[in-house]
């Protein structure tokens, strides 16, 4: 698509790249995190936006899956990229010597042995990645760093003390998200995201995703988050292969619905290939 597509910056985070992945011909702009980027779609202020939703070894990120609950938005594109996390600072420094470590929380999950190794380190969260690395070059101090990945280290002049640091081979997912949902992606490899809230009582979400299993649906993903306003009670965040105009994916949905107490179709979209 042409056009504003939004993402968290600064410039040389993860969300960039995924952005110029899924819209090459778009104009591109850096907002100061998730929240902006979900308001600046949901006031039409840009045209989508781009949010990382899983990481391979992390597993969901808590922020994107609440704010497409709290918005009015919509999944209409998703692209796995692979990620590379290097410890960066603004000089060669021991690591014995470093005192702060500043990264996005998913990251900091990514790399937990690295952290392990760091035991005289403070660890900072930070809005992106490459925040983190724009702070730790502002900072001018010798004893910060911050995991990053390669394309931030060069824009913040800074060094990289360790290459490829997270704790396996890591992969994100991330979704472009609009102010609507679109119904136009390919039936074959489709993929329909919804959110659904159950009864508080044994069974309830076995219920519930019963009907996915009986039309023959792979549910793809399940993702649990608390509702803030009644403690210790739960949303669900789902996905399952197929396109909702599909008769059996329509059907289980229609069924799930009778069985819920809310539900909200949340994307429509086709499968990502991998991206290496």
């Amino acid at each position: 698509m042409s056009g504003l597509v939004a993402y968290p910056g600064p410039a040389g985070s993860h969300s960039g790249a995924a952005a110029a992945t899924l819209h090459p011909s778009a104009e591109l702009h850096a907002l100061g995190g998730f929240r902006a980027v979900a308001d600046a779609v949901a006031r039409a202020e840009v045209e989508q936006g781009v949010l990382p939703i899983e990481s391979s070894l992390a597993g969901a990120v808590p922020e994107t899956h609440d704010l497409l609950h709290e918005r009015a938005l919509s999944i209409v594109a998703e692209a796995v990229l692979p990620i590379r996390h290097c410890l960066v600072a603004a000089v060669d420094v021991p690591l014995d010597e470093i005192r702060v470590v500043r990264s996005h929380p998913s990251a900091l999950e990514q790399c937990r042995s690295l952290l392990d190794a760091l035991p005289n380190a403070v660890v900072v969260p930070a809005s992106t990645t490459a925040d983190a690395a724009r702070e730790t070059s502002e900072s001018g101090d010798p004893t910060a760093a911050a995991i990053a990945g390669p394309e931030a280290a060069g824009l913040y002049g800074l060094v990289t003390l360790r290459d490829d640091v997270g704790d396996g081979p890591a992969f994100t997912r991330f979704v472009s998200v609009a102010p609507y949902t679109w119904l136009g992606a390919e039936r074959d490899g489709a993929r329909t995201a919804f959110t659904f809230v159950t009864d508080h009582r044994p069974g309830a979400l076995h219920a519930a995703i019963g009907p996915l299993a009986a039309a023959g649906l792979d549910l793809v993903r399940l993702v649990s988050r608390p509702l803030p306003a009644t403690p210790w009670s739960y949303r669900f965040d789902a996905v399952v292969a197929g396109h909702p105009l599909d008769p059996a994916v329509r059907g289980a949905l229609d069924e799930l619905a009778s069985l819920t107490r809310s539900h909200r179709v949340v994307g429509v979209y086709e499968a990502a290939r991998m991206t290496s």
